[in-house]
């Protein structure tokens, strides 16, 4: 399983993923789940992926393939983000008639879903979530985010934060926490991490970084919210109905 959340906002977008994709006693395996394509100073398109690892693999593969393709659409010819979208809504089709059939013998549910942000020039900064049948929803105005894989666990504290008017740096710190609360609760979501940032009108990622488990500034936020979150619990008035009368 994976967790990977997505924020638009007025200032740009905010993107963070997990890298763990299988978790037991003995096993855990790393793979990335965020992948940026970009041509600086005309388009930064970030895809985050969840499900099936073979086939969000498959799918990621076959739009690698494309870019330098001139006979098939791709994400580097693509005029809107609508369009790259349906793009990758495609190319998860394809791996589907490809693959669904034979999956479905081995009793394996075709399961992918993906999230892909950015900004093309001429048009703002846009967030669109992926099925599995390669349909999609875009962010609107009250739609500040979107998430796919683990999301129960991080969503609470997003809720309550996040809004289209906040900073590039308030998004990222409530990414975070999100995926801490996530990691607190889920063995199969797990360090390193993949934070993107990317500035409106700027075309090209604005930040990208690793967050691994010696991270000082994760650690540090780790432990503080941790601490509040008990302070304000200790805070709050007991209930009238268990005092005894």
């Amino acid at each position: 399983m994976t967790y990977c959340v997505a924020m638009l906002l007025d200032t740009g977008l905010v993107f963070l993923s997990d890298s763990r994709t299988s978790a037991g006693v003995d096993q855990i395996n790393t793979f990335r789940k965020t992948i940026v394509f970009q041509k600086p100073d005309e388009r930064v398109l970030v895809l985050q992926t969840a499900g099936n690892l073979a086939i969000t693999q498959a799918v990621v593969s076959m739009l690698r393939e494309k870019l330098d393709s001139p006979e098939h659409a791709n994400l580097y010819g693509c005029a809107n983000l609508f369009e790259a979208a349906c793009c990758v809504g495609d190319a998860l089709r394809e791996v589907h008639r490809r693959d669904a059939a034979s999956l479905r013998e081995f009793g394996v549910e075709f399961n992918a879903s993906l999230i892909l942000g950015g900004q093309i020039r001429g048009e703002p900064p846009r967030l669109f979530s992926i099925y599995s049948a390669g349909n999609f929803i875009e962010a609107t105005p009250d739609t500040t985010y979107f998430q796919i894989g683990e999301s129960k666990y991080g969503k609470p504290i997003i809720d309550r934060v996040i809004r289209r008017s906040s900073s590039l740096n308030e998004a990222a710190k409530c990414a975070l926490v999100s995926m801490d609360s996530t990691i607190r609760s889920n063995l199969s979501v797990g360090l390193p991490l993949d934070l993107v940032i990317v500035r409106r009108d700027q075309y090209t990622v604005a930040r990208h970084v690793s967050i691994g488990d010696d991270d000082p500034y994760f650690r540090g936020i780790r432990a503080r919210w941790s601490e509040a979150l008990r302070e304000a619990f200790a805070q709050l008035p007991d209930p009238d109905w268990l005092t005894t009368r």
